[in-house]
């Protein structure tokens, strides 16, 4: 079905980012920390980042940039935690 585990985690990744829009509050939790004001806003912000990210690892022609996106999106999730501790 999948010819490479990737494919697999990026659709994981992408089908996480889409739950951020249609159960948003299980998000409330672990996003209010990074981001304590419009912790609302940033769960969607959140989604679209992980759904965009996700197809990008997914697709073989995108999954460098993707892999690039997933870095970048970490270490700002990391200094937006370290930030607000």
């Amino acid at each position: 079905m999948f010819r490479h585990k990737t494919e697999l985690a990026g659709l994981g990744l992408a089908a996480t980012g889409v739950a951020h829009f249609i159960a948003p509050g299980a998000f409330k939790a672990i996003t209010a920390p990074a981001f304590p004001e419009d912790t609302d806003k940033w769960i969607m912000r959140n989604g679209a980042s992980e759904t965009a990210i996700g197809a990008a690892i997914a697709l073989r022609s995108t999954r460098k940039l993707g892999f690039i996106g997933l870095a970048i999106y970490g270490a700002w999730l990391v200094f937006n935690g370290a930030k607000n501790a």
